[in-house]
């Protein structure tokens, strides 16, 4: 496991829920607010928002903010900061690695521009 990625209990635990997958997989295809991933994952939206939660405290989620024509403000959408989560067997020891589509660099490049 390289540094900053969760452990290998964290991600099987967030993995292991329905619902986590399917945000994952529905914001592969496009960004998605969170209400509109509550009507794709036939959850309800406080357990939408603890799910984007706990997947944007272990990085496997980034969240984005989008303008928004129709009202004029802005809306958060978010996306899937994961490619691959490997989980490895060498010599009685498990190990995890999470490969993110966004190196920690641009992460912190984007945070700042944000601000």
């Amino acid at each position: 496991m390289s540094d900053g990625d969760p452990d290998l209990e964290t991600v099987a635990g967030l993995l292991e829920d329905e619902t986590v997958r399917e945000i994952l997989t529905q914001t592969s295809l496009e960004l998605m607010s969170a209400r509109r991933l509550k009507d794709r994952c036939d959850a309800s939206g406080p357990t939408i928002y603890r799910r984007l939660e706990r997947l944007r405290e272990t990085d496997l989620l980034v969240e984005r903010t989008r303008p928004d024509p129709e009202d004029g403000h802005h809306r958060h959408v978010y996306a899937p900061n994961l490619d691959r989560v490997v989980v490895e067997l060498d010599e009685g020891v498990l190990s995890l690695t999470v490969e993110r589509r966004e190196p920690m660099a641009d992460r912190f490049t984007r945070f700042v521009e944000e601000i």
